[in-house]
């Protein structure tokens, strides 16, 4: 979150913002901004309270100091008028779409949400719990940024393939009901000792259970909390045959051929929307792979089971990465084997962004 945060008496702001809006000539009107920035600038001033203060409206520092400067470089009273009530509105009024809680007010604040196809992210989260050391786990930034754009706090998130409990831990941290599912029992126990040290200060519901999701009741789970339905669906499914994550057959990783995993993939995307509210989205993150020279689209073939399924596409996203935990300190010879196969070396996977009709 935002590390340079102005706590404002919010009546003295909009008292000040409002005696601007009425005045009669621009180059008063920018008199009186460059007067409210030396105003902000003043710690003591009353313009500023604390956090405590339930009067208080909270600002990005560089949002607002954006905000100001784009009505001093207003050319006609009329454009610098419309930059002043917006930023009044900005500070009396939320507004918000049906999907999540981004206060579309104040959209210039939300400038670490990404909204571009193209997902260069340089590092992992690693706070808290979050550990890179399962082998094929996604990074936390993946459902931060989903759950954020696609559900709103008090929602009802379900992980398909829970692992180490990625989208749980996130799940938690931005106050989400989150229910994980997971086939090997020894990542069950893993899960629920690392979201219990994980604080929880929006005393949401967090649970991982052992279980196929292919075959999972998952209705029954919804009902052991008065619900009926989840409002977001994320599946980080294995790569089918590319990390083989147990003996179980039932495991996709195990699958005996890309159409049998293929298959299978289907049947857990038509399990889980069973319990997706119509109207809902469903992220698929998922890779390509190589089979004997050829490069599988496993990523779009994985995608057109779910539009099979009655789905429709929102968004094709691709998140580039650096290095995997098989590739690091490989590089040179990733390389070379690139250069003797005639082969490209994978730096990407896909986000697949699928709506329930």
């Amino acid at each position: 979150m935002k590390n340079n945060v102005l706590h404002l008496n919010q009546a003295v702001l909009v008292q000040k913002l409002a005696a601007i809006y009425s005045k009669e000539t621009i180059k008063e009107l920018k008199a009186s901004i460059a007067a409210l920035q030396t105003e902000l600038q003043d710690a003591q001033n009353p313009l500023h309270t604390n956090s405590a203060d339930l009067t208080a409206v909270e600002f990005d520092a560089v949002a607002l100091s954006g905000e100001l400067e784009q009505i001093l470089r207003s050319l006609t009273l009329e454009r610098a008028n419309y930059y002043v009530n917006r930023l009044l509105k900005s500070i009396t009024e939320t507004r918000t779409s049906a999907l999540n809680d981004i206060n579309l007010n104040r959209w210039k604040e939300y400038d670490d949400i990404i909204t571009d196809s193209l997902w260069l992210i340089d590092r992992r989260d690693n706070s808290g719990v979050h550990t890179a050391g399962y082998w094929g786990n996604f990074i936390p930034q993946i459902p931060n940024q989903l759950m954020r754009r696609y559900t709103k706090r008090g929602d009802w998130v379900l992980d398909t393939f829970a692992g180490s409990g990625t989208t749980l831990i996130e799940g938690q941290r931005l106050g989400r009901h989150t229910l994980g599912i997971e086939l090997q029992n020894r990542m069950v126990s893993h899960v629920k000792k690392m979201v219990s040290k994980e604080p929880n200060p929006y005393d949401v519901t967090i649970d991982v259970v052992e279980g196929d999701s292919a075959t999972f009741d998952y209705e029954s789970l919804l009902a052991k909390y008065d619900q009926k339905t989840v409002q977001f669906v994320i599946m980080h499914p294995p790569y089918y045959d590319i990390i083989k994550f147990s003996e179980d057959l039932r495991d996709l990783s195990n699958a005996a051929s890309t159409e049998g995993f293929l298959t299978m993939m289907g049947t857990v995307i038509s399990n889980a929307a069973n319990v997706l509210e119509r109207g809902r989205y469903l992220a698929i993150v998922i890779g390509d792979k190589y089979l004997k020279g050829d490069w599988i689209p496993l990523g779009f073939q994985t995608m057109n089971a779910a539009l099979e399924r009655g789905f429709s596409l929102k968004s094709i996203i691709v998140k580039n990465f650096e290095e995997t935990s098989g590739k690091r300190n490989q590089k040179e010879l990733w390389r070379y084997r690139a250069l003797v196969g005639g082969f490209y070396i994978f730096k990407h996977e896909y986000i697949f962004l699928l709506r329930r009709g």
